[in-house]
């Protein structure tokens, strides 16, 4: 008889009012969690992220999870040609590292600059990856540094992305082990089903042990759908033996528009034998 590894354990995302109703389910078995209440900037900018925060140190008391969050993302991107907008997203990475700290969160989750426009367009110019990812280190650099002192690690998760390689590359140029990659299941369905992108189990064997952190959503290939594991047409056996191929062992997280279906989608993946 030979002993089989344990089935990993799904985690979830949520904002701290629903952390209210869910913290025995997270708490229990100290499954990864990824706060999302501090993705907008007037939040940030006012300070209102500091009574949240509080509320969520107070929720996770004897907590001993993976805890994460997902990092400001609305407005811009992380390669932004514009140096002074390049200069306000430094400005918010920041921001979200300062969550961290207060937290104890080790992840941030940080939006991937793939768009599906640039992945048909970029090789046009003889210069254009190496100008990506110049303007990619301008704005994440001191951010990884960082990230680096305080034990934070920035996942960087597909959007657009047809070409799962390209994020891989981008990360591997920071050569930290602050930078992660990060995969949004339905992003991935998406680009496969509207864009010719590989199907989504290629996205976890192209990250390899580079993957640090996964977003379980159901889609129908055409829209980022954030249905509960069973409302899709995703092939979840794929992905999970993707995962078990790895030594890595990334953060599961259910990240579904209807909270309250997050037990829903849980028991899906359950009930094919895929996690815990």
């Amino acid at each position: 008889m030979t002993d089989t590894a344990p089935l990993p354990l799904l985690g979830a995302a949520m904002p701290v009012r629903v952390l209210r109703e869910m913290r025995d389910w997270i708490c229990d078995d100290h499954r990864d969690l990824e706060l999302q209440d501090f993705i907008k900037a007037d939040i940030l900018n006012s300070g209102d992220w500091k009574p949240i925060a509080a509320e969520a140190k107070e929720l996770l008391a004897g907590y001993t999870g993976r805890l994460g969050i997902h990092g400001p993302f609305w407005g811009f991107t992380i390669a932004s040609e514009d140096p002074d907008v390049r200069e306000v997203v430094r400005k918010r990475m920041q921001q979200g590292l300062d969550v961290c700290e207060e937290l104890g969160a080790t992840q941030m989750v940080v939006h991937s600059p793939v768009t599906t426009w640039g992945h048909n367009n970029i090789d046009f110019y003889p210069t254009g990856r190496v100008d990506l990812l110049g303007r990619v280190h301008e704005t994440l650099d001191a951010a990884v540094t960082r990230a680096e002192k305080i034990g934070v690690e920035l996942v960087i998760e597909n959007i657009e992305d047809k070409d799962p390689t390209h994020r891989v590359d981008l990360v591997k140029s920071f050569d930290s082990p602050s930078v992660r990659v990060s995969i949004d299941t339905g992003h991935a369905h998406y680009a496969h089903g509207s864009t010719g992108a590989p199907p989504v189990d290629r996205y976890v064997t192209a990250a390899g042990d580079l993957l640090a952190h996964i977003h379980l959503q159901d889609a129908d290939g055409y829209a980022d759908r954030h249905w509960a594991p069973g409302d899709g047409t995703i092939r979840w056996p794929s992905i999970f033996k993707a995962v078990a191929a790895l030594k890595a062992r990334p953060r599961l997280i259910l990240e579904l528009r209807d909270h309250s279906e997050i037990l829903k989608g849980a028991q899906h993946l359950i009930d094919l034998g895929l996690a815990q």
